[in-house]
């Protein structure tokens, strides 16, 4: 998180997998990192709920479901259908 937030214009991150890289990323946004947009929907038991509720405190763009559900697959299938969508306008 600390390298992606040094990268040259906006990023939008897709985690499905790491509940704790979405803790980071929280912490960066509150001392004033700005990504463009979280798609945060990480599979698992701890803190994996914990973690999508910071996201969703944030005045970030976001997309998170609830819940201890998720997976590369879902965060993947979710870029993939942003995307699709901007080649349709």
């Amino acid at each position: 998180m600390e390298r992606a937030e040094r990268l040259p214009g906006k990023s939008v991150f897709a985690v499905g997998n790491a509940p704790t890289a979405l803790i980071k990323l929280k912490e960066l946004i509150d001392a004033g990192y700005r990504p463009a947009g979280v798609i945060g929907v990480p599979v698992g038991f701890v803190n994996v709920e914990y973690a999508k509720e910071l996201i969703m405190e944030t005045d970030v763009p976001w997309i998170v479901n609830r819940g201890r559900k998720g997976g590369s697959g879902v965060a993947a299938a979710i870029c993939n259908a942003i995307l699709y969508d901007m080649q349709a306008d």
